[in-house]
């Protein structure tokens, strides 16, 4: 089906004045104080600053795992906060993508099971998910790991087979926290080109929670967080550069 002009969001996802809190009376804690965020369509976007500024809460609230205690956030044209439980659960599953420190892994699957997962969900058959899991698992290294459980997995192997579910059913929005966290720099730059190749279309965005500075030179943009606010945000010379070639 086509869509109008005006069905077409501008950005991947908006945050107006959005705030978080935790906690009531005196262990009331404001982690987000009024974050204003755009991410473009096309575009990896880092998301940087010190431990405890906000930026995995942040990635929670725009993920839909957390709900914002004010403001407005749109993700994919979608203004989540008007979405039902059942509702936001399917949005998720059809376009986002999640890479978070914890890799939540199914003990009882193997590698390639696990990074089929998504495409199972939405009745993808069983031998052509895992084909196409394991394809996928083969470019970031673990051909050789493919029916291997979570288990026999070093933190850095299983860091890439969450990173593959994320990648496999092609999400439109991909999160990541912290995805080169557990890797050497050979591998996380292969990582880091993998989600490169997944933001350049023009209906994908990609949000990279990062300390890793050995990455910057993959982003597009760079937002720098510190007390729960987003303080400035920057294009980078790798966004520059293929602006010039187009």
């Amino acid at each position: 089906m086509s869509h109008s002009i005006a069905e077409i969001p501008s950005n991947a996802v908006s945050c107006r004045q959005v705030k978080k809190e935790f906690g009531t009376g005196d262990n009331r804690a404001l982690v987000l104080r009024g974050v204003d965020f755009d991410v473009q369509f096309g575009e990896m976007t880092l998301l940087v600053g010190p431990s405890g500024c906000g930026k995995t809460t942040l990635l929670s609230v725009i993920a839909g795992l957390l709900d914002a205690t004010d403001g407005e956030i749109s993700v994919l044209g979608q203004n989540i906060d008007a979405l039902s439980g059942t509702e936001s659960v399917l949005f998720r599953r059809r376009n986002l993508g999640f890479v978070f420190q914890q890799y939540n892994l199914l003990p009882a699957l193997t590698a390639a099971e696990n990074a089929a997962v998504p495409l199972l969900a939405a009745g993808v058959p069983r031998k052509r998910a895992v084909d196409q899991a394991s394809a996928l698992l083969a470019e970031l290294g673990l051909q050789q790991r493919l029916h291997a459980l979570p288990a026999q997995l070093s933190g850095g192997q299983q860091q890439r087979v969450a990173l593959a579910r994320a990648l496999v059913h092609e999400p439109r929005l991909i999160v990541c926290d912290e995805p080169t966290s557990a890797l050497d720099h050979e591998t996380g730059r292969a990582v880091m080109g993998l989600l490169t190749k997944a933001a350049v279309r023009h209906d994908r965005a990609v949000i990279v929670v990062t300390h890793d500075s050995r990455v910057f030179d993959f982003a597009d943009r760079i937002a720098h967080m510190d007390d729960g606010r987003i303080v400035r945000s920057e294009v980078t010379r790798q966004a520059l550069l293929t602006a010039s070639r187009n």
